[in-house]
Parts: structure tokens; C-alpha cells; sequence
């Protein structure tokens, strides 16, 4: 995914600004979905064991203990850095699905660059795979990659695409996935419910981010949100239940203000001082 310009890492997650030349002042979306448990520890444990496991060094240095606490090192690592190898794959297939968007649209794109950064790195499928849907759904591109802001609730975050599909308005969101045992793409995360609805309650929509120029939101009366799950064997949409986004929406509320009260937390100051001992009595 193209980073927004007026997003921002800092030590609270990822933030907002209302122009270039102001600071960040919201948190991103997906820097408030962030405060949910995340429950990956099992995961993280087997990574490791996994790495270590299968190092091919391994039988030739169990002898040596400053070679085995290297070893341990490396695979300590290695969720970290299947996790950073993962999201530079979801960035190459984002950037070439919104030159997608931007092809259709007629406006300046650089679809040959990102589809061979794809195959380079041995994923032109994800393209492949995405075309075909793409053609299949008849998708109207309307606006890839536009930044939002809610200013009652306090966050902003950049939506991949806004789409007509079959007549309708639709807010999209994508997830790069790999591939089940059964050759099917991985099944997606509730959560992205949560990123959808809060995109949906966007109030404004960014026009100019070095001038700040904002406009009032247009897409936010009864879209259809989609979540698509982009593999290399298939594509699949899944429709955000509207009988539940209500739900979704008060939990990202909540999590605002669980994002809110850490970072004042945090600003109050140290949390655990020192004690000497009380003087000696004479």
C-alpha cells in the first residue's frame, strides 16, 4: 500500500495530520484496532522452535555454545521477520491493485512496474488473480487510496478503494493471503469489519494534503463493505454483515479511548519511582 502522506509513525502507533505542514493529532485506524489483544504468543513460540529446528547449521555447531546462542538468536527473530517479509508482499500486491484503479480511471499509473516487481518476487499470481476478479466483478473504480477523518471520534486511515459494483457503492478493503493445504486463501480476520465500519463513519475525505483541503464524506450512506481476500489460487470478497456493524463500530469507539487513555498514561510519566530508606533514627 502507497504510505499516506500525512501518516506518521510515532511511539503511540501510527498518526494522522491534517496537512503537510501541520502535526499529527489522530491515531490511524488501524493504530486503534491495534489495542485489541492480539493472542499470537503460541504462534510467535512456534516460529521459533520451527526456525531453529530446521537450521542447517545446526548439527555442525551443537558443540560450540557461542554458535548455538546464534542460532537461538536467528530463530528468536524469525516471526519478526516473517511478519516484515509478509507485509513488503501486501505492499507490492497493494501498489499494483491500486494502479489498477488508477489505469481504469485514466489517470497516470505504473501497472508494468508493480506487476514485475510482483514477479521478481515470484508473486505475479497475486496480479493474475486480482485481474481476473476485477473483470469478473466489474468493478467502477471511484477513489483508491483515499484518506479519511472522523473528527468526533478522533482517528483518520486511508481506504484502498472506493467502488461501484453492480450499482453499488462500495468501500474495500485488501488482505493479502496465502494459501490453505486445501490450495484455498486463508481465511480473514473478523477485524477488518471493525476497519471497514470505521471507514464508513468517516466524516471527511482529504482533497489537498499539502493545503489541508478536506472535503464532507460521500460514501458513507449504506455502502456495501467488502473485504477481499487477495491469494495466489483465488480471490474472494466477503460482505461485511450489516446486522453486526453497529457492534464493530462501539468496539472501535472503545478502543479509541483505550488508544486515549495509554498514550496519557504513558505522558504522565514514570509509572514506578525509587525508594531510599527512611534515615536512621537516633
Amino acid at each position: 500500500m502507497t504510505a499516506p502522506l500525512l501518516a506518521h509513525a510515532t511511539d503511540h502507533g501510527r498518526m494522522y495530520a491534517r496537512s503537510t505542514s501541520e502535526q499529527f493529532s489522530v491515531p490511524s485506524i488501524t493504530t486503534v484496532i491495534g489495542q485489541q489483544p492480539h493472542g499470537l504468543d503460541g504462534w510467535f513460540g512456534y516460529m521459533g522452535a520451527n526456525s531453529l529446528a530446521q537450521d542447517p547449521t545446526l548439527p555442525g555447531i551443537l558443540g560450540s555454545p557461542a554458535k548455538v546462542r546464534q542460532a537461538v538468536s536467528r530463530a528468536a527473530k524469525a516471526a519478526e521477520t516473517y511478519r516484515d517479509d509478509a507485509a513488503k508482499r501486501g505492499d507490492r500486491v497493494h501498489n499494483y491493485c491500486e494502479q489498477v484503479a488508477l489505469r481504469a480511471l485514466g489517470r497516470p499509473h505504473e501497472m508494468k512496474e508493480t506487476r514485475e516487481a510482483l514477479a521478481a518476487n515470484g508473486e505475479e499470481a497475486f496480479a493474475a488473480r486480482f485481474d481476473e476478479w476485477w473483470e469478473l466483478f466489474q468493478v467502477e473504480p471511484i477513489a483508491p487510496e483515499i484518506t479519511v477523518w472522523n473528527k468526533t471520534v478522533g482517528y483518520a486511515g486511508t481506504l484502498d478503494l472506493v467502488a461501484r459494483i453492480n450499482g453499488r457503492t462500495c468501500l474495500i478493503d485488501y488482505k493479502t493471503k496465502g494459501t490453505s493445504r486445501d490450495g484455498t486463501v486463508k481465511p480473514l480476520d473478523d477485524k477488518v469489519v471493525m476497519q471497514l465500519v470505521a471507514g464508513m463513519k468517516a466524516e471527511e475525505s482529504l482533497v489537498d494534503p499539502v493545503a489541508g483541503e478536506w472535503e464532507a464524506w460521500q460514501h458513507g450512506e449504506s455502502p456495501i463493505l467488502l473485504a477481499v481476500a487477495i491469494g495466489q489460487t483465488e480471490v474472494r470478497p466477503l460482505r461485511a454483515n450489516p446486522d453486526v456493524l453497529k457492534h464493530h463500530w462501539w468496539k472501535f469507539c472503545a478502543l479509541r479511548r483505550v488508544w486515549e487513555m495509554s498514550a496519557d498514561t504513558t505522558a504522565a510519566g514514570a509509572a514506578l519511582l525509587p525508594l531510599a530508606p527512611p534515615p536512621i533514627s537516633r
